[in-house]
């Protein structure tokens, strides 16, 4: 039986073994060449946002400042992502999220599904689109990755303003207003909560999400990425 990549459309042909013929193996998604072009994040790494890092330093410079501002130290607990974000991911994730290519979320789901359920927390929540966004997309890329993965998302949070950050500064993205407000009526008291998003990138938009869950009551805040 053969199957395609999702990514290139290459078929790929399933390898026959004993194993095959008593079991339902893996659907494979993803052939050889494009999966080693998938650069997994392992080794050393900051402990707060999972950046590699190639020194005896725990915290990379950016969690560092952040750290040391008394406005954002403790928002974020800890950031867990799978790959880091090169010139293959950010095409992949480009046809996923601004293309309408929602079947790209499949590729992800073992992986997130895996690491998530690793996590001692309470629920799940996407990063949420403005309404120009979602409309735009006609879906949160967040919220399907929670779903193929296997899990309820729960949308605790909605967006205050749309203004895109992709084209801010660091300094900007930490000076903006709240981006976030609890929408959910839900009591989060002691509750441990993971953020969803596809990329951790300045960890500006993940600390903002993170603050409001903390100042609603979470005991602790994680985020989960496919790029960081």
């Amino acid at each position: 039986m053969n199957s395609y990549c999702l990514i290139c459309h290459e078929g790929i042909s399933a390898k026959i073994s004993w194993n095959a013929l008593f079991s339902r193996e893996k659907e494979v998604l993803i052939c050889e060449s494009c999966k080693s072009k998938l650069e997994e994040i392992t080794g050393e790494q900051c402990d707060i946002c999972c950046r590699p890092l190639h020194d005896a330093f725990r915290m990379c410079n950016d969690c560092t400042r952040w750290e040391e501002n008394p406005e954002w130290k403790g928002a974020l607990d800890k950031n867990i992502s799978l790959f880091q974000y090169n010139n293959f991911l950010k095409e992949v994730i480009a046809r996923f999220k601004f293309r309408g290519d929602y079947i790209l979320s499949r590729l992800f789901a073992e992986n997130v599904k895996k690491r998530i359920s690793e996590l001692d927390i309470d629920l799940i929540t996407p990063i949420p689109l403005s309404t120009e966004r979602q409309y735009e997309r006609g879906f949160n890329q967040a919220e399907a990755i929670i779903l193929n993965a296997g899990f309820d998302p729960v949308n605790l949070l909605t967006r205050i303003h749309s203004e895109k950050q992709s084209k801010k500064s660091r300094k900007e993205r930490i000076r903006i207003p709240q981006v976030f407000q609890i929408s959910a009526e839900i009591n989060l008291e002691g509750k441990k909560v993971v953020l969803v998003d596809d990329i951790y990138t300045t960890g500006s938009t993940l600390r903002h999400a993170a603050k409001v869950l903390k100042q609603a009551g979470s005991e602790k805040v994680f985020s989960f990425t496919v790029a960081r």
